[in-house]
């Protein structure tokens, strides 16, 4: 074939994508680690931190190996953190009354690490399942299902200590109804007005929570299964994750979430056109999971598939991204 012969096109789009300076002057979405939120758990105790086996890279850092972590996060450009307590099981029991200690393991640590890092930006978890006996996000009524209004006085107590504790945004994961405005109501009675709420607003039962249920201790055994599909959504339905999403906006939420992130692109997309709120999207640990666990086989490279699935959420319309690739992120964008 001629080497020469060309085709009579005006409009050839590859001259866009001709070599990496060009792509990079063209490229229409950006990551950067300040928009990153890194997932931590933290543990009591001066016992070692420990590795997570179902999330490599992962651990249950002691008190004073978070500190350290915060200082190397900081200087790599993470500057928020969403904070989870491995609740010791002796303090656990049906009601989840260790959430409402205004010193228990989440507010404590959030006090030291705002002494020592006023400049963090923490995040907490408002939700019962961690300090829950039976592993639910809330109270169980008679017939075992999650009770509504209980649950939500209760989360209302549990967010206002976090914010005396120093928290920046309390993130109500349990997807009970009219928890965002109660907690906003409680928030501002006790002149918390500055604290923020990122509601986990659009939250799926989905199959993939297995190693953060396993990292906080909320797993069930083998062979078992903690069915939470009585408050968080059902996986085919769009339209009822906008809505719910919607009414946490009008609750007064400062920013609204999807969960799983990568799972639901089209989520995040859908309400991108809905709002103007900042939205949030949790890349959660079943995810995080899989894509090791393929690298681990040698299937794909470990780097650049993190790099695309954390894109890939921001293109959908994600302001920021809760991610345990944050801290391997952040090191590789340095470089």
């Amino acid at each position: 074939m001629n080497s020469s012969f060309s085709f009579d096109i005006l409009k050839r789009p590859r001259r866009n994508r001709r070599n990496a300076a060009i792509r990079s002057l063209l490229t229409e979405t950006h990551l950067s680690p300040s928009q990153l939120v890194f997932p931590v758990f933290v543990k009591d105790g001066t016992s070692p931190s420990e590795d997570i086996a179902s999330l490599p890279g992962i651990k249950r850092y002691n008190r004073a190996d978070l500190l350290k972590e915060c200082k190397t996060l900081l200087k790599l450009g993470v500057s928020a953190l969403a904070l989870f307590p491995v609740v010791d099981p002796a303090l656990k029991d049906a009601n989840g009354k260790e959430s409402r200690n205004p010193d228990n393991l989440l507010n404590s640590i959030s006090r030291e690490i705002k002494q020592r890092f006023p400049e963090m930006v923490l995040i907490a978890d408002v939700a019962l399942d961690p300090y829950t006996t039976h592993g639910h996000d809330g109270i169980l009524d008679a017939n075992g299902d999650v009770a509504n209004d209980p649950t939500v006085e209760a989360l209302m107590s549990m967010a206002t200590l976090q914010a005396e504790a120093g928290i920046d945004y309390v993130a109500p994961s349990d997807m009970m109804d009219g928890r965002i405005g109660a907690i906003r109501r409680a928030l501002d009675a006790k002149d918390f007005s500055h604290t923020g709420i990122i509601a986990y607003s659009a939250k799926f039962a989905s199959a993939f929570y297995g190693p953060f249920r396993d990292a906080i201790g909320s797993q069930r055994p083998p062979g078992s299964y903690l069915d939470k599909k009585t408050y968080q959504l059902n996986p085919p339905n769009p339209r009822e994750a906008i809505r719910d999403a919607l009414l946490d906006e009008e609750e007064g939420a400062d920013s609204l979430m999807v969960k799983p992130a990568g799972l639901y692109l089209d989520i995040i997309a859908k309400l991108r056109e809905k709002t103007n709120l900042p939205i949030s999207a949790y890349q959660i640990s079943g995810e995080y999971a899989q894509i090791h666990a393929t690298a681990q086989r040698g299937w794909l490279n470990l780097e650049a598939a993190r790099d695309e699935s954390l894109i890939a959420i921001k293109r959908a319309g994600a302001d920021f991204i809760l991610t345990y690739f944050a801290k391997s992120y952040a090191e590789s964008y340095s470089r």
